[in-house]
């Protein structure tokens, strides 16, 4: 059932992170579990924990890593008060959702989404998705479908391919993913503090530094679970997501910073929108990874317009 690529670099530590990009059928089944006010459980027991706001059209939203739905917090106020009812989850691992001890892969992310989008019978609804998000919402419509779908967002998204491969020359070292990892090992609450500069641009000169901004992402990430974290670096690190995105056919925006450091535009934007049969491409000029926060009033508009178009 599934036609699987693999990528050049090989396994060489723990099995549960993901080396291929799997291609499965579309239409495959979703998982489906107990439905509750802002949880489902799923068949293997993983509880997702979901926010739904408002009414309107549905406009579902997939966040970063190692983030949670609360990334998004700006951009669903901002949509459920312009007539649009909108939906986000924690990953499971991330945030409020369990931290079950297996299912840290692309295939089982998207089947979480399915298997929620199915319970609240969401319809014609635009799914947006954030870097490791990006990933997420592609996925979703390589391996289901897109009956339940009306267009797409990719904001600062990893598709098709962060690792560098023969195939995909600008892509970024194994090395620099292997690094991350140990450091998740060896102090990962520091690890994220450090991250939290080059994440929103605030290395660079002339940065006007928020420490809430900061303060907040460092909290979204000690929330989610260390499987999550460690896992989920080989997930969004190195999954092909090229066969996915040559499945989109219905409208496509990708909004990308110039000055993305975490995820660089020219092997993901760039790329994703070379490939994506009806792309619309947004270069933020300067922009950082973190756009839903530092660029959120001009990302909000954007969004409200081409739900609009």
């Amino acid at each position: 059932m599934y036609a699987t690529k693999t990528l050049a670099a090989e396994s060489r530590r723990d099995p549960l992170v993901i080396r291929t990009g799997a291609v499965p059928e579309a239409g495959s089944p979703a998982q489906t579990g107990k439905l509750t006010s802002n949880t489902l459980t799923m068949n293997d027991g993983a509880v997702i924990y979901y926010k739904d706001w408002g009414s309107g059209p549905a406009v579902v939203f997939s966040h970063g890593y190692p983030l949670s739905s609360d990334f998004w917090e700006n951009q669903m106020l901002f949509l459920s008060q312009h007539g649009y009812r909108v939906i986000a989850h924690d990953r499971r691992g991330f945030g409020r959702s369990s931290q079950p001890g297996q299912g840290y892969d692309y295939d089982t992310f998207a089947d979480d989404l399915t298997a929620l989008v199915e319970a609240l019978d969401l319809r014609d609804a635009t799914f947006v998705g954030h870097s490791m998000g990006g990933g997420e919402v592609a996925r979703y419509v390589g391996r289901h479908g897109e009956d339940r779908v009306a267009k797409l967002a990719l904001v600062a998204a990893v598709p098709p391919l962060m690792l560098k491969t023969t195939a995909n020359p600008g892509g970024i070292p194994i090395e620099v993913f292997d690094g991350m990892r140990a450091a998740v090992q060896a102090d990962r609450a520091q690890f994220f503090i450090d991250v939290s500069l080059p994440y929103f641009n605030h290395n660079r000169p002339g940065a006007q530094i928020s420490q809430g901004v900061r303060d907040s992402f460092w909290r979204q990430c000690m929330a989610t679970g260390m499987l999550a974290v460690y896992y989920g670096l080989g997930a969004f690190s190195e999954t092909d997501f090229t066969e996915d995105l040559k499945k989109i056919n219905v409208p496509t925006l990708i909004v990308h910073g110039s000055d993305d450091q975490i995820v660089p535009i020219d092997a993901a934007g760039k790329a994703a929108a070379k490939i994506v049969k009806m792309a619309d491409l947004l270069i933020y000029e300067g922009g950082s990874h973190g756009l839903p926060v530092d660029h959120k009033d001009r990302l909000n508009d954007d969004l409200l317009a081409f739900l609009k178009s």
